[in-house]
């Protein structure tokens, strides 16, 4: 026989003699596998026995990946976990459309708890009930409830469509505010008009929700026509009418509010890809307006020499800014407690509008002022990223300039309280006491809902939430089971 069949008939034999070993063996320790725990494969009980019989240890698989070829990666910490299902769910479709739905209502309620806290000794002092200031923002919130609803639900269509109104509506009441009898002046400022009885309206508030509008609107269609490319399509008609609505907020006084039109204006721009050299020469321009406004302004240069003060100074011109400091220091931790504060005991002035954050800070301690800037940051991080995700020029434009409206004037509020930044005299958006500026920050707030709402992934998500789609998907997925019948 020749030497490779003879080593084939070899091998054939020692496989026959295997397999013969393996079914003698294996049923009998497979029945024992059975009665004490999972089941063995037949190869292991083999090898155990081979290996009890020589006196040897039973050698154990070496532990394997999920494909088998190579070592079991190392289980992952709670951490790592952790930190991963938090992404997870902050890369979900209707991240953005809960952050600013849940941080613009916790806003407005924690605002009106502090607005009734803070308000009670000031309505005492005009002879007012406690509950004076409380009740006109607890109007104002219901209002601007439904006009958060009602913005929320309104088609993009329609939004651009109300832009040329609510512009020249707006234009129209500023220029009425300037007229003598009919205008009201406020702390110096002519930028109010009277309602009757105890309601008056501030126009240049919705002045900058009529610019991001009419700013938006026009820029994407230049955007669609490939106008943007060309500085004079940029500039014009955008600056000249800003500056129409800078001019009519000034000829009042309102330093505070022209500082928020300009950022709109610089976001907007920034949106629009203004080039360096384009954008440094606005800046440019607007710093030196700013300069000479403030420069030829008493008040305004006592207010800017009290950034940082810690002692009211022989006149008491920097007594509003040191009492903020002092409500903020006396409240530690967690505060004196929710209506403790004695800062608003006629030693702060305006407690319940411009310094409504160092009430807070007192009464709440730095827990609550934490809180707050929480729910600003997730505000406008969920603008930022609706602005970010869309591909509407419109809607990023928009929401661009809501998020920078917003997210300024909370930082200048906040600023000025901590002596960061002069005092301006603007309100915490959706915490101070003003109707005038909570009813078109709450619109605002209703847009950026819509937007989110309008996004693909968001709109297919909501709409699977439907009790109806959600049945008849079920009832799609479901196979049909025969019943037996005949």
């Amino acid at each position: 026989m020749p030497a490779d069949e003879s080593s084939a008939a070899r091998g054939t034999g020692r496989s026959q003699v295997t397999a013969a070993i393996s079914r003698a063996l294996a049923p009998p320790l497979l029945a024992s596998a059975r009665l004490a725990g999972p089941p063995v494969p037949a190869g292991l009980a083999l090898r155990g026995r081979l290996a009890a019989g020589t006196g040897r240890r039973p050698s154990v698989p070496r532990s394997r990946g999920h494909d088998g070829s190579g070592p079991r990666t190392p289980r992952r910490s709670g951490v790592r976990r952790m930190y991963e299902q938090a992404r997870r769910a902050w890369d979900r479709p209707l991240t953005a459309y809960y952050l600013i739905l849940g941080a613009g209502l916790l806003i407005t309620v924690l605002g009106l708890v502090m607005v009734y806290s803070a308000s009670m000794i000031k309505a005492l002092e005009l002879d007012k009930p406690g509950t004076y200031f409380f009740r006109k923002q607890f109007l104002a919130a219901v209002i601007g409830c439904a006009l958060l609803v009602i913005a929320s639900r309104m088609p993009v269509k329609l939004h651009r469509a109300l832009a040329y109104p609510l512009l020249m509506g707006t234009v129209f009441l500023m220029v009425l505010v300037q007229v003598p009898g009919i205008g009201m002046s406020v702390n110096g400022n002519q930028n109010w008009l009277y309602l009757g009885g105890p309601f008056q309206l501030q126009p240049s508030e919705f002045g900058k929700l009529a610019l991001i509008l009419w700013s938006a609107d026009l820029l994407a269609r230049k955007q669609d026509r490939r106008l943007l490319t060309q500085w004079k399509h940029m500039l014009v008609p955008l600056v000249p009418v800003a500056f129409i609505l800078l001019g009519l907020i000034m000829l009042g006084g309102d330093m505070g509010t022209a500082i928020i039109l300009t950022a709109i204006l610089f976001g907007l721009l920034w949106l629009a890809g203004a080039p360096t050299r384009l954008f440094a020469g606005v800046l440019a321009v607007a710093g030196v307006l700013a300069f000479l406004l403030i420069k030829t302004s008493p008040n305004r240069m006592s207010r800017l020499s009290c950034m940082g003060v810690s002692e009211p100074g022989p006149d008491g011109s920097c007594w509003q800014a040191v009492h903020g400091i002092y409500a903020l220091a006396s409240g530690g931790w967690f505060g004196s407690g929710l209506g403790a504060s004695v800062e608003k005991w006629g030693q702060l002035p305006e407690p319940h509008t411009d310094f409504i954050f160092a009430i807070t800070g007192e009464e709440l301690g730095l827990a609550g002022t934490l809180s707050v800037l929480a729910l600003f940051a997730a505000l406008g991080y969920a603008g930022i990223r609706v602005a970010g995700r869309t591909e509407d020029p419109f809607v990023r434009y928009a929401a661009g300039g809501v998020t920078t409206w917003i997210t300024v004037q909370a930082v200048i509020n906040i600023g000025a309280v901590l002596g960061l930044l002069p005092i301006a005299g603007v309100p915490l958006p959706l915490f101070s006491y003003g109707g005038s500026a909570l009813l078109p920050t709450m619109f605002a707030v209703g847009l950026l809902i819509a937007f989110a709402r309008e996004e693909p992934a968001a709109k297919a998500a909501l709409a699977m939430r439907r009790p109806g789609v959600r049945w008849k998907t079920m009832r799609r997925r479901v196979k049909k089971r025969p019943s037996g019948e005949r």
